[in-house]
């Protein structure tokens, strides 16, 4: 087998995260207007249960889970000098 690279890897990665990503549904997509944040879901009782950085080098990945819920809430945070507003979120039910 031959050894993959580094380019591989990150390609790999890259696929992996874009079929995590078609898989999930966006939070409040019935409702467009209400924009789910980290911050309501842990007031709300839901618990960060891991995370990791991102392969663009600016954002992480968050995950959360609720004791009384059976699926995950996946949320990636960025932040950008160049935009407005500087941080940016977007997060997806896992079920």
């Amino acid at each position: 087998m031959k050894e993959i690279g580094r380019l591989g890897w990150t390609s790999i990665c890259s696929l992996a995260a874009a079929f995590v990503a078609a898989l999930a549904s966006p939070v409040g997509a019935q409702e467009p207007e209400a924009k789910i944040t980290i911050e309501s879901l842990l007031q709300s009782g839901w618990q960060i249960a891991g995370y990791t950085g991102a392969v663009d080098n600016w954002s992480t990945f968050i995950l959360l889970r609720h004791p009384s819920e059976t699926y995950l809430i996946q949320c990636r945070a960025g932040y950008d000098v160049t935009r407005q507003p500087r941080v940016q979120t977007n997060c997806y039910q896992l079920r």
